[in-house]
């Protein structure tokens, strides 16, 4: 590809453009690499890992709605050591730019991840997963709290020092803002926003609750509002650049966030059912250049 210069830079990183594959829909990209000419894409959020391998949730994980899609996986990985020593040097060797995802169940083990990743190389950015709604610890548990998130971000910016690190927020409070400005605070070099919206299903016809846990995480064109809502407010409210994902299923779509003021856009649910959009968006982006953001 060839045409305008759509390169964007976040902390220390230097993104060769603006659209990336959003955490978990792609797994750790290699799933993917016989649909989406992944080396094209600015970067590749790996799925989150944690220090030790999870197996995640029980019974049901995923679940159709008319405008989105339902998920209580929660946080299905390898764990550290064999992400490293296995998934990243694919992706690397595929030609991804990998955005390492991390998430923990507790603070002990935040710690090891960190000092495990601390000086790896093959990588130069990281997503802390602040936000995830389908586990009992950490995820939204934590990232609900300004102080908590002061507290896991300016760990990661004082042991991952050099690398870009960005904070994945939570939609699922009454004031995103407050959590965006402490992450800022506490180091982050940008803001990713939003993580999925709490929803739930019932199974009428067997009378009884679709997942185990009783809620799972919406994604998918349902939450485009909210999310366009939260980045707008957020790119009012701090000074580094904010990274826009939620709900994105067409080209125009990610020219919202643009407009709403996001840095950068990650495309999650839609590449299940149209690989090509990320690639079409960059297309796009090449052609026309990036969107201004609005005044107001």
């Amino acid at each position: 590809m060839s045409g305008r210069g759509v390169e964007v830079t976040i902390g220390s990183a230097v993104f060769k453009n603006p659209v990336f594959l959003a955490s978990g829909p792609a797994g750790y990209g290699l799933e993917y690499e016989t649909v989406i000419d992944l080396a094209v894409l600015g970067g590749v959020v790996a799925k989150t890992i944690t220090y030790k391998p999870l197996v995640g949730n029980r019974g049901a994980r995923l679940r159709e709605t008319p405008s989105g899609l339902l998920n209580s996986i929660g946080l299905e990985n390898v764990g550290c050591e064999a992400f490293l020593s296995e998934k990243l040097p694919a992706m690397v060797e595929r030609g991804m730019r990998p955005i390492v995802s991390i998430g923990a169940e507790g603070w002990e083990d935040y710690e090891r991840l960190l000092e495990r990743l601390s000086g790896t190389e093959g990588f130069d950015a990281v997503e802390i997963n602040l936000s995830c709604p389908n586990v009992d610890i950490g995820g939204m548990a934590v990232g609900r709290d300004p102080e908590l998130v002061e507290k896991y971000v300016r760990r990661a910016s004082e042991v991952l020092g050099g690398k870009c690190i960005l904070a994945k927020l939570t939609p699922n409070v009454e004031d995103i803002v407050p959590l965006a400005l402490s992450a800022e605070g506490a180091g982050a070099d940008g803001i990713v926003a939003v993580n999925t919206i709490v929803g739930m299903d019932i199974d009428v016809r067997n009378r009884k609750l679709v997942f185990d846990r009783v809620t799972a995480g919406l994604s998918g064109p349902a939450i485009l509002p909210v999310a366009l809502a939260a980045v707008w407010k957020i790119a009012r409210s701090v000074e580094i650049p904010v990274v826009g994902v939620g709900g994105i299923s067409s080209v125009d779509d990610a020219l919202k966030f643009f407009m709403a003021g996001a840095a950068a856009v990650e495309v999650g649910t839609a590449i299940f059912y149209d690989p090509e959009l990320p690639v079409r968006i960059i297309e796009r982006l090449e052609k026309d250049g990036i969107p201004e953001r609005l005044s107001g």
